[in-house]
């Protein structure tokens, strides 16, 4: 079992309404977290693409869809002083320089050899100080990580070992805002997050965040990323596909039940409230294979 403090959590960024993927993945999460005896938070992380009002609507889907969750959702906005402290730490280490790059001239950059598509080529990792000094001037820098690593090894819950390639990714970026990878490292750690339940999409960012969890001396944590939802042409689902969100579903005729329901079928379990499938949940029985998702244009039957 987990320690008393340890916790699960989902982390919505508050750029739209929730679509059944968001919805699904979110359910899961609570699902790994209270199946094991965890805490169960909620961040919302608007550090980027945060749009007015879509926090509290998405809390609201939310707890429409049954779950509900430990002390009051965390704000990413309020916590900057964190990212900038592990920043600091890392600096002092010696582990992080500026990077001038444009997002062209890495693509246009010839990559390293081995290095996976679009790893960062390191071309300002070796600058003098002048250089750095005459960069400036044209330019805000970021900050990136001197990995010392060129990949790094996880254990997932459904994926098995998985080895990532680590590149010197970016900490904070040109405009002064932390980095994804820099700041849910940070507030995992903050908040006893121990377990990581989140979508197949960010398996590949899983090794930069434990191998950054390392170097910040911070406690590791147990990954799950769970089947992503699709639209019939097996891409991923998106708000063009029609109803997704539940406002165009309740539109289509679906009560918010039919909507559970649907999401807890498609993962095996009963339908009912969310009570009843967490005695049903098991780790071991979920698919990795994606949900296709159709979406309805009239009331559905049964």
């Amino acid at each position: 079992m987990p320690p008393l403090s340890a916790a699960g959590r989902f982390a919505p960024s508050p750029s739209g309404d929730l679509h059944v993927g968001n919805l699904r993945t979110a359910i899961l999460a609570w699902l790994f977290a209270r199946s094991t005896g965890r805490t169960f938070l909620v961040r919302v992380e608007d550090l980027d693409r945060s749009r007015t009002g879509f926090a509290e609507r998405q809390l609201a889907d939310l707890a429409a869809v049954g779950l509900e969750w430990d002390g009051n959702p965390v704000l990413q906005t309020a916590r900057r002083g964190l990212y900038q402290d592990a920043i600091v730490r890392l600096a002092d280490a010696g582990l992080v320089y500026e990077c001038f790059c444009t997002r062209a001239e890495i693509a246009e950059a010839p990559s390293a050899p081995h290095a996976p598509a679009g790893a960062y080529p390191g071309t300002c990792r070796n600058l003098t100080a002048s250089e750095r000094e005459r960069r400036r001037r044209d330019r805000p820098a970021a900050l990136r990580l001197r990995a010392g690593v060129a990949e790094f090894s996880i254990t997932d819950q459904l994926h098995g070992a998985v080895t990532g390639a680590v590149d010197d990714f970016v900490l904070r970026r040109n405009d002064g805002v932390p980095a994804y990878n820099l700041a849910v490292v940070v507030d995992d750690a903050a908040q006893a997050v121990d377990q990581v339940v989140r979508g197949d999409d960010l398996l590949t960012s899983a090794p930069r965040q434990a191998y950054l969890a390392s170097l910040l001396g911070l406690p590791s944590v147990d990954y799950a990323h769970v089947p992503l939802v699709l639209n019939t042409h097996h891409r991923r689902l998106a708000k063009r596909d029609g109803a997704v969100t539940l406002d165009s579903l309740r539109l289509a005729g679906w009560d918010t039940a039919n909507v559970r329901d649907a999401m807890l079928r498609s993962t095996g379990l009963p339908a009912g409230p969310l009570d009843r499938a967490l005695g049903a949940f098991s780790p071991e029985a979920l698919s990795t294979e994606p949900w296709i998702f159709d979406p309805p244009e009239t009331t559905p039957g049964g």
